[in-house]
Parts: structure tokens; C-alpha cells; sequence
């Protein structure tokens, strides 16, 4: 199964697996939110996820999938560029594998038969990322807060958005700029949206 928002990528890997006997692509979803719906319906032997998808994100999708589901999910995360961050985390929640959008074709099949295998296939140099992502993790609510600011949101707006008042809001704020090391909202937006924390138009 194949979530991606995006109609190039999801007919490029069509493209690119159509061809090959061995295999069948069961559903195409275009948010996370479909992704879990599609997902609980037909459990496809591999779910090729990308990480940044609207109504869900696909860390949200990750989390929530292997929470819920028996076996195991078997999950290759996709992503536009190699981040520690995104590594880190995808591994964190459970993902088998990870995969650059731009990957040659047979190293996209090749993943898929792996995890379809029961193999993880993080880049080998995962663990070294992972252990060297030392700065300190956004929480959700801050990640929240963070795309909210990048939206163009006021602190009064936000607070309203995710019912919580606007000095819980400030607080959220000192604890990002201070996580990114950054001096103001503008410098921490450029700064995540650098990392692949949050999404900017």
C-alpha cells in the first residue's frame, strides 16, 4: 500500500512496482487519515508511508498503526531529504524501513521485498544518527505550536485552536526557541522547517 499526498510520487511508485510479479499494490492513500482507514481494511503486507502527509502526518500514522494492529505493521517511512530528526524518530516509532523520494528504482523494490521479509532496512548508518541527534526532541504540543506560528498564528489564536491559555501558549514558545537554540519565532520556524519538523507553504 502506497500513502502519499502527493499524485506524482504515488504514480511514480505505481510505475515503478506495476511491472514486477511479485508485487500487487492493494490501495493508494492520499492523507493519513485514509491511510489508517485503508490500512485497518485490507492489512497490506508493507505500508510505504510518506512522513509528510495532511490530516496526519506519518509519524502520527506510525505511532497509531502500531499501536493498534497485531502483527506487527511492516512500514518503509519516505521522505524528500535524509534528516537525523526524521530517522530518529521514524525509528523510534517502530518503522522498518526508510527510503529518500528520488531512490532508485530497484532500491525501492528491494526494500519492499526486505520488509515484506520480516527484515528491518534502516540505512546503516542509523544508529550513529539516531545516538547523534543530541538536540533536545519538540513535544507534540510544541510541534503544534510551532506549525500553528508558522502559519502566521498569534499566541491568542493558537491557544484557542488547541484549548489551552495563551500563557501555556508563551511557555510552549520559550521551551521551542530555546530547544532550537533560536533567537526569535521567525529563526525557529526557518530552523524546523530546515530540519523537517514542521510544513511551510
Amino acid at each position: 500500500m502506497i500513502a502519499d499526498d502527493h499524485p506524482v510520487v504515488r504514480e511514480g511508485l505505481a510505475a515503478i512496482l506495476g511491472s514486477q510479479e511479485d508485487i500487487k499494490i492493494v490501495a493508494e492513500a492520499t492523507d493519513g487519515e485514509e491511510a489508517c482507514e485503508l490500512y485497518n481494511q485490507l492489512s497490506p503486507d508493507v505500508l510505504m508511508l510518506d512522513l509528510r502527509m495532511p490530516k496526519k502526518d506519518g509519524l502520527q500514522v506510525l505511532n497509531e498503526l502500531m499501536s493498534r494492529q497485531m502483527p506487527e505493521p511492516r512500514i518503509i517511512v519516505m521522505t524528500a531529504y535524509e534528516s537525523a530528526e526524521d530517522l530518529s524518530r521514524a525509528s523510534k516509532a517502530g518503522a522498518k524501513g526508510y527510503l529518500i523520494k528520488g531512490a532508485a528504482p530497484q532500491q525501492i523494490r528491494a526494500a519492499i521485498r526486505a520488509v515484506a521479509a520480516g527484515l528491518s532496512l534502516l540505512p546503516a548508518e542509523a544508529p550513529k544518527k539516531v545516538e547523534s541527534t543530541t538536540q533536545p526532541e519538540l513535544s507534540e504540543h510544541e510541534l503544534q505550536v510551532l506549525q500553528y506560528i508558522a502559519n502566521g498564528r498569534s499566541n491568542r489564536e493558537i491557544g484557542q485552536l488547541l484549548y489551552i491559555s495563551e500563557d501555556t501558549v508563551k511557555g510552549h514558545v520559550r521551551s521551542i526557541l530555546s530547544k532550537l537554540d533560536a533567537m526569535g519565532r521567525t529563526e525557529a520556524v526557518a530552523i524546523a522547517a530546515k530540519r523537517g519538523l514542521i510544513q511551510t507553504s
